[in-house]
Parts: structure tokens; C-alpha cells; sequence
């Protein structure tokens, strides 16, 4: 029986053997953030010299590339990307997400927006039939942050401030349970439009292109439209 880590490391592995072949010399990727992207950079890392360098979703990335010889640009400074490789707390069938867990989900949903491909990596826990289980973590402006969780409230959720944390953005992160979240895209609009919302964790408007799920009987690969 394969431990969870040993799933990540799996499926990270995949992702680099999944982008190997589409790498040049010019090519940046986009890179997320957290526990398993922690793995797919330190797979990526030997690699360096096949590719110009990535983008990252948070300075934890940043860091982490950096530390390895991956040079680091500036979203600014690129017009597009192939693949944006991230992770996911929850993933349903459909290929919309609920992330954020690690905090930075507005840059990865920013970063995402410029990939031609969204590349989720999970393991097998993370698909789920229904999201929601997961609480819904959501960005806010402070001097919002209580009008905000008013109107959460108002959606079925329970919000709760996330405690000793700031993102990178200087921001604050509601964690919101107990929402039914039964059609993502219009849950995301939702409460992307509340005064005071940076982002919310939903990725369900633009959701993943392709899923790689580390199971005990290997890594599967997903396409939302397979040619």
C-alpha cells in the first residue's frame, strides 16, 4: 500500500515526464503551489536546462525553483506559457477544483489564466463527487473581511477567518464550510462578485485540462477534451 507521499511523488514524476516532450529552450512553464508541486519542482529541477524557466503562483515556489537553479520570471514579463502545473484539494468530475488550501489561490488562478493547458496533479483522495467537503477558502480585503462573511453567510456557508495568516497579497483568507456547492461556475461567480472578494478557491470557470490521479495501480490521465 503506497503512502500518500509516496502517491505525490508519483504523480509528480508524471507531470515532468508529461511536459518533457513539449519543452524548448524559450519555453516558461507556470507553477503552482503546495505539498505535491513541492515534489513536481524537485522532479523538474534536474531538467532546468531543457527549458528558459517558469512562472510561480508564490514566493514559496519562487524560492523553492530558485534554490534548485530554475529561473523565476515575472508574470509581466511573459506573454503566454503551455502548461500551468498545479495541484488541487478537490477535483470533481467535471474538472472544476477547489484550491487554496495553502493560500495562494488569486495568483494561481492569475497564473492559470495565461497557460494553454491547466495540468492538475492529485492523488487519489481528491476526487470527489460533489465539492465542498473541502472548505471553500476565499481571499479577502481586510476592512471587508466581516461584510463579506455576512453574505457567505447568507449563501449557506460558515465562514471563519483564517488565523496568523496573510497571503502574499497582503490579504486575509475566509475558510468557508458547509456550502452545497452543486454548480461551481455559478457558485465562483457568485462570490467573485461580493465587494471586497480578491478570489474565491473555485476553479470551475476555467477548470483543469487535463488531471493526472496517483492511485495505488499507477498514475491516470484525464483529458476534459481528448483528441
Amino acid at each position: 500500500m503506497l503512502t500518500q507521499n509516496e502517491l505525490k511523488q508519483n504523480v509528480a514524476q508524471a507531470a515532468v515526464e508529461y511536459v518533457l516532450p513539449f519543452l524548448t529552450p524559450d519555453t516558461i512553464l507556470g507553477v503552482g503551489t503546495g505539498s505535491t508541486v513541492d515534489i513536481f519542482i524537485d522532479c523538474l529541477g534536474p531538467h532546468r536546462s531543457r527549458f528558459r524557466g517558469a512562472v510561480s503562483s508564490s514566493e514559496r515556489s519562487s524560492a523553492r525553483m530558485a534554490a534548485l537553479g530554475i529561473q523565476v520570471f515575472d508574470l509581466n514579463d511573459v506573454q503566454g506559457m503551455p502548461f500551468y502545473i498545479d495541484g488541487a484539494d478537490e477535483i470533481d468530475h467535471g474538472f472544476s477544483m477547489i484550491k487554496g488550501g495553502g493560500g495562494a489561490l488569486t495568483r494561481e488562478k492569475i497564473v492559470a489564466s495565461v497557460a494553454d493547458q491547466f495540468v492538475c496533479i492529485v492523488d487519489e483522495s481528491k476526487r470527489v463527487d460533489c465539492l465542498g467537503t473541502f472548505p471553500l477558502p476565499v481571499e479577502v480585503i481586510p476592512m471587508a473581511r466581516e461584510s463579506v462573511s455576512r453574505q457567505l453567510a447568507q449563501l449557506g456557508g460558515k465562514p471563519a477567518l483564517r488565523t496568523d495568516f496573510v497571503t502574499d497579497n497582503d490579504c486575509q483568507i475566509l475558510n468557508v464550510s458547509g456550502l452545497a456547492i452543486s454548480d461551481p461556475s455559478q457558485m465562483e461567480a457568485r462570490i467573485n462578485n461580493i465587494p471586497g472578494v480578491v478570489s474565491c478557491g473555485l476553479f470551475a470557470i476555467a477548470g483543469a485540462d487535463v488531471v493526472l490521479v496517483s492511485t495505488q495501480d499507477g498514475v491516470l490521465r484525464m483529458e476534459k477534451n481528448p483528441s
